[in-house]
């Protein structure tokens, strides 16, 4: 073990402070200045992610609004793996006012014990927390850790230089993946505004130039189609009937939850020997059609496609067409979801039958093509490259936190981040 690091329980690094009760009388989700940071912002392996937000509108506590940088963890976790418990994320710099909910604990740090904020993030991600914390959880169907657990969690410390230059390394390779993903939102929010202005409003085409059809007016010379006869949808297997054949030859399954993270990691293990039509690779478009209804371009590494999921292709259009095409769809499938007296909500392939887009004819799409194309494959390309860095990160991360890789030994790393 490192020689100059010190022994430290978290309490005398920091002090948890709860969150308040915000009223739910106030909830709303109309967009508002202020939103309320909740478990659902942490995100599996640690960090900050924004998805749906929980807007407030009613009075704030002055001591309960978040500053930037600030540190954050979970108290509460609603999944069946306590994914998030635990967990550490800074408070990002944006427009909106973040609240510091209950059952979120706000790391108040002890001046007196020179501390990195980002440090005490990553340390928050090794797998000794997370045991210490998961392994100590109360509650059946909602789990739960408390500032006291957190705080009396103890380990070896660096010192203050050591830990900055750690948190440099880790950080670097964060701030490339955050950098990436907003540059993905920008691409994917552009590929979609051209698709909708292309091929749903038909921005630009004088009235002259358009013909009737079960969609309305739509350019001539173009077709009406429905997404199955665009693509073609293949349903995916109970895997469960397909074993590994080693504890080294496998595949890791693809489901929902799998989809919606983007990763394997924790994955089931199916057969490596499926036929290829069942295996995904980087690039392909994968659409959940029952529970949870989404549809992404997969880049989380080859997998096997579980049943419930559609791993969608074409001889017909672009990729990227079939994909903005389903997609446009979505909100109608999620409510035909919604609208079924199942425990599952899901959709049927009639509905793919009946989800209709309007088609231009070969020599028009590949002028599209030349435009939308080189967005898509840029969005995939970026996604490909925070993979390998989130890897690197993950590899990286329990050597120098735990000291065995020591940061003299790692100036090549310089070069790489640069």
């Amino acid at each position: 073990m490192a020689g100059e690091w010190s022994e430290a329980s978290l309490g005398e690094l920091f002090k948890v402070k709860h969150g308040f009760a915000f009223k739910g009388e106030y909830f709303t989700d109309e967009p508002q200045e202020t939103v309320l940071v909740t478990p659902g912002n942490f995100a599996i392996g640690g960090g900050f992610q924004d998805g749906k937000r929980k807007y407030y509108r009613g009075p704030v506590p002055q001591d309960y609004v978040l500053k930037p940088d600030q540190i954050v963890v979970t108290m509460t976790d609603l999944s069946k793996e306590s994914d998030t418990l635990g967990y550490a994320a800074s408070v990002p710099h944006d427009d909106m006012v973040w609240l510091h909910n209950q059952r979120i604990g706000l790391l108040e740090f002890n001046h007196d014990m020179p501390t990195s904020p980002r440090f005490i993030q990553y340390l928050l991600r090794t797998h000794e927390y997370r045991s210490w914390i998961v392994g100590s959880a109360t509650g059946t169907t909602v789990k739960h850790t408390s500032p006291g657990r957190i705080e009396s969690f103890i380990t070896r410390i660096p010192p203050i230089e050591e830990q900055r230059a750690i948190a440099h390394i880790l950080g670097t390779l964060d701030d490339k993946i955050e950098l990436n993903r907003r540059m993905n939102q920008t691409l994917e929010a552009m590929a979609r505004a051209l698709f909708k202005s292309w091929f749903v409003d038909f921005d630009g085409v004088p009235a002259e130039d358009m013909q009737e059809s079960e969609l309305g007016l739509i350019p001539k010379g173009w077709r009406v189609a429905s997404l199955d006869q665009i693509a073609h949808y293949l349903n995916g297997l109970a895997l469960q009937k397909f074993p590994p054949e080693s504890e080294t030859e496998f595949l890791p399954v693809i489901k929902i939850a799998q989809l919606r993270a983007g990763h394997t990691n924790g994955s089931d293990k199916a057969s490596a020997r499926l036929k290829p039509e069942y295996i995904v690779e980087d690039g392909d478009v994968l659409f959940s059609w029952s529970g949870s209804l989404e549809v992404e371009v997969w880049t989380g590494g080859r997998g096997a496609l579980n049943q419930h999921l559609f791993k969608v292709t074409s001889h017909e259009v672009p990729k990227w067409f079939y994909y903005h095409a389903t997609r446009q769809h979505l909100q109608d499938f999620r409510a035909i979801a919604a609208g079924k007296a199942t425990t599952m909500g899901h959709i049927q392939r009639g509905h793919l039958t009946a989800a209709k887009v309007a088609v231009p004819p070969p020599d028009e799409m590949a002028k599209f093509d030349a435009v939308i194309a080189p967005l898509f494959e840029q969005t995939i390309s970026n996604a490909l490259q925070s993979g390998t860095l989130a890897n690197l990160r993950d590899t990286l991360l329990p050597k120098l936190i735990s000291g065995e890789l020591r940061m003299k030994n790692t100036e090549y790393l310089e070069n790489v981040l640069a």
